[in-house]
């Protein structure tokens, strides 16, 4: 009986001191398995006498009992406590604030195209749109750009077909503007948008840039409009004081034509690193329509006169904002992106 006893101590003691399921496990074997000290127990039971038998054996299963409880009490006590301590490691504060989602800003381009046409529409334009796949009847023909006209040279492009095209600048979009009016007067609108043309890409130069041209045609319009019209646009995009002078050009589809320069903006025309000491800085080219367009679309060019405009936005963006390479616009780096988060 003492040796029942003992073994029922020495199992209690160490089942109250295991931390662990694989401790328990080991003990169950120790005490409970085929070759375990309570099964050593019964072995004693042959040696006895017939009548301490009963007795010796109701000792022993009580004894089996006990440990049998004391263990599986145990495990339940051992998982309860892993339990508390996994959710403990990993309980979420809900109380705690959520990480902020990051917002994008308005690229570059598409914030002085949003500048351009706020400025436009305020001054009664309208903004038109047009397919960047292009026909080339709108893109040169209707343009007074006929086929083998040496001026295609300078704005070599990307051809699908014979006659289907990349668009190479917005006038595509001024030459649809002008059909549809049927002659009907006044037509104001400037079209945005994207063009291409064969380049090799470097720090000034890209095979895809925007543009924005803007296109007025009614009675007794004149260069003066013109100016008086990119005076206007040259003090909202670059502040006030700016003032723009006309270099005579050449563009098919007016006539005459200008390059138009805008008084430098970061020496006020006194000369600079910039604008190369000559306190001018060129950002577009403009005229007046050609009088073969205004007929080839339906218009008396002897009743009407128009005038014409196109900006590179890039170019406007470049010069706004600092930027000394044109490729920083279609890299996609955020680092980039993320100095503009605002709309001056």
């Amino acid at each position: 009986m003492e040796e029942i006893q003992s073994v029922k101590e020495e199992a209690l003691q160490k089942i109250a001191a295991a931390s662990d399921l694989d401790t328990l496990q080991q003990l169950r074997i120790s005490y409970l398995g085929k070759k375990g000290s309570v099964q050593q127990l019964m072995a004693v039971m042959k040696t006895l006498p017939r009548e301490e038998k009963p007795a010796f054996g109701q000792q022993v299963n009580q004894v089996k009992k006990e440990i049998t409880d004391a263990l599986s009490a145990r495990i339940e006590q051992v998982q309860k406590e892993a339990t508390t301590k996994r959710l403990e490691a990993e309980k979420i504060d809900i109380t705690l604030a959520g990480e902020a989602m990051e917002r994008g800003t308005v690229h570059p381009l598409m914030m002085i195209q949003q500048e351009l046409e706020d400025l436009f529409i305020g001054m009664g334009y309208k903004v038109a749109e047009g397919p960047e796949v292009e026909q080339d009847y709108y893109n040169f023909e209707l343009a007074n750009l006929p086929k083998d006209h040496p001026a295609r040279d300078m704005q070599d492009t990307f051809y699908i077909d014979p006659n289907t095209l990349l668009r190479t600048h917005t006038t595509a979009i001024q030459m649809r503007e002008l059909e549809k009016a049927h002659g009907q007067l006044p037509i104001k609108l400037i079209c945005p948008g994207k063009v291409y043309r064969r380049d090799d890409d470097d720090a000034t130069h890209s095979h895809q840039f925007m543009q924005c041209e803007g296109l007025v045609v009614g009675d007794h319009i004149t260069l003066a409009d013109l100016k008086g019209t990119l005076e206007y646009m040259a003090n909202a995009m670059f502040g006030n004081g700016r003032k723009v002078r006309f270099r005579p050009s050449y563009f098919p589809f007016t006539e005459p034509s200008v390059e138009v320069d805008v008084s430098c903006p970061f020496c006020n025309g006194k000369g600079c690193s910039v604008c190369k000491g000559s306190g001018w800085i060129e950002i577009l080219g403009a005229g007046m329509v050609h009088p073969h367009v205004l007929e080839m679309n339906g218009f008396d060019p002897k009743k009407c006169s128009g005038f014409a405009f196109g900006v590179g936005l890039e170019r406007v963006a470049m010069l706004k904002y600092g930027i000394d390479d044109i490729r920083n616009f279609y890299t996609n780096d955020v680092r980039f992106l993320k100095n503009f988060d605002r709309f001056d």
